[in-house]
């Protein structure tokens, strides 16, 4: 189990908001549950205002701002919000279980999307670049 399960949803937001969130915990698997958290809280044009600005707020204050990355950022919460729709859970860790793809194969998940590298691109990490394969939708 990941360590962020042991911070409710509440804590888990309001720790990655106040930049108190202990970077050992903020794995990939917390990055799509902070997206599950804002989208189901706020839905998803606030969850999509919110969490760059926010998420570059942390990095910032955990010295990693070379890591963020605005399309890898907004297309993982659109990836989230796509498996929402198709879910019956009622917790994130149900949610994972159900759509496990997000976790374990998100790359391969975005290559469906995107033929560039928006890992690498310095492009992507400064601005949002449309999927230039499969929008989402």
């Amino acid at each position: 189990m990941e360590k962020h399960f042991e911070l409710s949803d509440s804590e888990f937001k309001q720790q990655f908001i106040n930049c108190e969130l202990n970077p050992e915990i903020f794995t990939h698997e917390a990055h799509l549950r902070l997206a599950w958290i804002y989208i189901k809280k706020y839905g998803i044009e606030q969850a999509e205002t919110n969490i760059p600005r926010q998420l570059r707020e942390y990095v910032k204050s955990v010295g990693a701002e070379n890591k963020y990355n605005t399309t890898l950022t907004l297309a993982a919460i659109k990836a989230v919000y796509h498996f929402i729709l198709k879910s019956d859970a009622n917790s994130f860790r149900e949610f994972i279980i159900e759509f496990p793809r997000l976790k374990n194969n998100f790359r391969e998940l975005m290559a469906c999307h995107y033929g560039v590298d928006i890992y690498n691109s310095q492009k992507a990490k400064m601005k949002f670049l449309e999927p230039d394969l499969l929008p989402f939708d």
